[in-house]
């Protein structure tokens, strides 16, 4: 390398974030994923059998997806080509793929395609990757934040191995900044820092599990320090961090996996859980309509009537939030959802009407017993409708002894909790006197 070629790698180097200059250069260096990529685990024996194939890394930002790719090139000994969904097209993916076909023809040599965000090509940019991915002619390493077996073709998810990469652990975190004050020629070495643990820690949990975020973070405490030696105390390390951006997509995994959060907490009566997602929800700029809908449903899906005043206030508070809106609205919504929680729970009203649904869909249809025929107009009585019913209210617990269904049915079944309890023994007793109807012998 040249004296000219030297100056411009360095200047090159001290131009990129220290997250980018800190990239691991070995597998060994590479932090988390230990799951997929530990000794003995699946990808460590693709590439002990030089058999790698197309993959697709799906995870959250700063895991460190883009950093393993080129490690798999290095590791498979292939060629290293990055595109980027956002700013390619068909044209840029052919010419790729026909420059990877004759180096593999004329040299042997392999080529990996890394595609960042894939799931931002439709469906004719992803299907061009199909036959090269099919027969060998590249080895394409696909990242991205969705779920790729929503966002991807299910043609290309077929042919790939997909990989679910995780938020790097706090420990994780605390190695590569480790790492980072220790490193004179790529990282912060050649500064006086002394890291206080409490700042290290505010770090390592405020980054939530992105290295690119705790790292940046870390440089900018350091390189804005006037004080020799630097001092990294927790105030300078909260100075550094800006407002965290939650990971959120009202149309992605993070939105239905966080109501889903919200849900099974009420549901499993945590109080402290449910307000914790809804708190996630409300930050990450959650419509409030749709939060009020879940409350609604959840009030009779899985409260019923162990709690009949669920339902009233559910609506209640959808009612206010469209009154009140945000942000003064999240009281209402926090006052339902911990109601919800600690309310007691009976889903039988949930399993009544999906167990009539299903004989009404499977089985044959009940013809409307004569007594409950609508007598009501004119020639009614000819066709005999109506004949024989008694008023209910003439009976003095206003329960009858008359069949309403003509076979014998029990879809509603109370839980022994809540008022559910109460309604369990007022049934017990209706039921006694309406099977009573069933025995009667036929006139």
């Amino acid at each position: 390398m040249s004296l000219f070629e030297a100056s411009e790698a360095a200047n090159r180097r001290r131009a990129q974030p220290l997250a980018a200059r800190m990239r691991p250069r070995t597998l060994e260096e590479f932090a988390g994923q230990q799951h997929f990529l530990g000794e003995g685990k699946l990808l460590r024996r693709l590439l002990a059998a030089d058999r790698l194939g197309s993959v697709l890394f799906y995870g959250p930002p700063g895991t460190g997806k883009t950093t393993l790719a080129n490690l798999l090139a290095q590791a498979s000994r292939a060629k290293f080509v990055e595109l980027s969904a956002v700013a390619s097209g068909v044209k840029d993916l052919r010419e790729v793929l026909d420059a990877a076909r004759d180096r593999l023809s004329v040299s042997g040599n392999k080529t990996l395609l890394f595609v960042d965000e894939i799931h931002r090509f439709n469906k004719a940019q992803q299907d061009v990757l199909l036959p090269d991915v099919e027969n060998g002619g590249v080895i394409l390493v696909g990242a991205t934040t969705q779920n790729p077996f929503f966002a991807i073709n299910s043609a290309l998810v077929s042919r790939s191995r997909v990989f679910q990469f995780q938020s790097l652990s706090a420990e994780d975190i605390k190695t590569l900044l480790h790492r980072a004050l220790a490193d004179k020629e790529r990282g912060l070495g050649q500064y006086d820092v002394r890291m206080h643990d409490d700042a290290l820690e505010f770090l390592a949990e405020v980054s939530d599990g992105d290295a690119r975020r705790a790292l940046g973070a870390l440089e900018v405490g350091v390189l804005s320090s006037k004080t020799k030696p630097i001092e990294f105390t927790r105030a300078l390390a909260e100075e550094s961090v800006q407002r965290k951006a939650i990971e959120y997509d009202r149309t992605g995994d993070a939105h239905y996996d966080a109501a889903s959060a919200l849900i099974k907490s009420m549901r499993g009566s945590d109080p402290d859980a449910a307000i914790y997602w809804l708190a996630r929800m409300l930050e990450a700029g959650e419509d409030v309509r749709f939060l009020a809908r879940r409350i609604v449903i959840f009030a009779s899906e899985d409260v019923g009537n162990a709690d009949p005043q669920a339902l009233p206030l559910a609506v209640a508070a959808m009612q206010a939030c469209e009154f009140v809106g945000l942000p003064e609205c999240q009281l209402n919504l926090a006052q339902a959802v911990t109601y919800m929680a600690c309310a007691p729970k009976s889903n039988a009203s949930t399993v009544a009407i999906s167990e009539a649904k299903a004989d009404v869909r499977e089985g044959r249809l009940l013809p409307v017993p004569v007594i409950l025929k609508d007598s009501h107009y004119s020639g009614a009585k000819r066709l005999g409708h109506g004949a024989g019913y008694e008023y209910s209210h003439n009976s003095p617990d206003a329960v009858t002894a008359q069949d309403y269904l003509g076979v014998e049915r029990e879809y509603y079944r109370p839980v022994k909790r809540g008022f559910e309890r109460e309604l369990a023994e007022r049934l017990a007793r209706i039921r006694e006197t309406l099977r009573a109807a069933k025995q009667k012998p036929n006139e």
